[in-house]
């Protein structure tokens, strides 16, 4: 098909004697003519943009579409801007069975009249752009999970123009949040089914994406109702994580980093197992973020009773009868296990920055592969 859409932009291109370009319906790129350098072919920042990038900013998007292009059955004029670069152009609606199905645009300096249907060389450009309107019909729809993949792991220009046709689906101004499902069996199998229901999911090396469309910001409902569903059908074990939403789909992949660093937590922390969001981690936010313990925690990282001791402790707010009753243990062991603990890290538990290292490292050790930490 590709092919076949080249060979018809560049017939149109001949026709009129002009550099063309075919994009779809949400703008994005499908095929161009060759440009020639020479200076004899015009050229502005948006064909240059759209050529260099795949497609259209949203605001060049709406720019054209506020002239009536996505509603046009007939050739027609947009004018120039010079102040943003923008040439006039020729604008061939590509159509079939009464639908836009994506644009010819034309730099032809003001030369051809949109409203000449005597002209032989516009008729002929038409009847292309007839052609190009029963090829794109033809074209199979959307995997929405090939682009969610697309705006999560793709270069960064496929990755913004993944996120138009992904924010095309939202309703207008809506909000949405990425669910990280993990299956507790490593990576998720080709064959497992996807959750649906509105969701736009998709495979991915470290998990499971699900995008989720929200009725509001404040309501997460609808996401942990389907983490909730997707984790009866995984293995037991498996954990999800929840981001934070958001109006758009301006920022996914930081919204997947979100998701993927909360169901970490929800697989080390018990409270947070097994769907975690990302808004109510509190200072386990920034443990998702350190590559690791501190290499001063090795010897006390290497004694689990010492290491919840240490843990308990420093959650207690160094609150020592707390935190002996937490443990069950008598106050004087637990004066016996922070000795202990000092000696082996060389830390000194009265001081403010000491605590900070400490506690840190304990919770980055714990999203590192340690064992489940169970209490509050």
């Amino acid at each position: 098909m590709r092919d076949e859409l080249q060979e018809l932009v560049d017939e149109v291109s001949r026709v009129l004697g002009a550099p063309a370009t075919l994009e779809d319906a949400g703008f994005t790129l499908l095929a161009f003519c060759a440009h020639d350098d020479s200076g004899a072919d015009p050229m502005d920042a948006v064909r240059t943009r759209s050529i260099l990038t795949r497609g259209s900013t949203p605001e060049t998007r709406r720019w054209f579409e506020d002239f009536g292009i996505a509603s046009a059955t007939r050739p027609m004029r947009t004018p120039a801007d010079p102040a943003a670069g923008v040439l006039t152009r020729l604008v061939l609606p590509v159509r079939h069975e009464d639908r836009t199905r994506g644009y010819l645009w034309l730099l032809d300096d003001g030369r051809i009249d949109p409203d000449d249907d005597a002209d032989p060389a516009l008729r002929r450009a038409l009847d292309l752009a007839a052609d190009a309107g029963r090829t794109l019909a033809g074209r199979p729809a959307d995997d929405l999970g090939q682009v969610l993949a697309d705006a999560l792991t793709g270069r960064p220009a496929a990755r913004a123009q993944a996120a138009l046709r992904l924010g095309d689906r939202l309703p207008a101004g809506g909000a949405q949040v990425l669910v990280a499902l993990c299956p507790a069996d490593g990576s998720p199998a080709p064959g497992r089914p996807l959750p649906g229901a509105g969701a736009v999911a998709t495979l991915l090396d470290d998990g499971i994406a699900v995008l989720v469309p929200l009725p509001s910001p404040a309501d997460l409902r609808p996401a942990g109702a389907l983490a909730a569903a997707s984790l009866a059908a995984l293995p037991a074990g498996s954990t999800a994580g929840v981001s934070s939403a958001r109006r758009g789909t301006g920022d996914l992949p930081g919204q997947w980093a979100e998701a993927r660093a909360a169901a970490r937590v929800a697989a080390a922390v018990g409270r947070f197992y097994p769907v975690a969001r990302w808004g109510e981690l509190g200072g386990w936010r920034a443990a998702t973020a350190l590559p690791g313990p501190d290499p001063v925690l090795a010897p006390l990282l290497a004694d689990p009773v010492l290491t919840t001791t240490a843990e308990t402790f420093l959650d207690c707010a160094g609150s020592a009868a707390r935190t002996a009753a937490a443990l069950h243990v008598h106050r004087q062991t637990l004066y016996y296990r922070l000795g202990r603990i000092a000696a082996l890290t060389g830390l000194d538990l009265a001081d403010g920055d000491a605590r900070l290292l400490l506690h840190a490292g304990l919770r980055a050790a714990r999203l590192s592969g340690g064992p489940r930490l169970d209490r509050p």
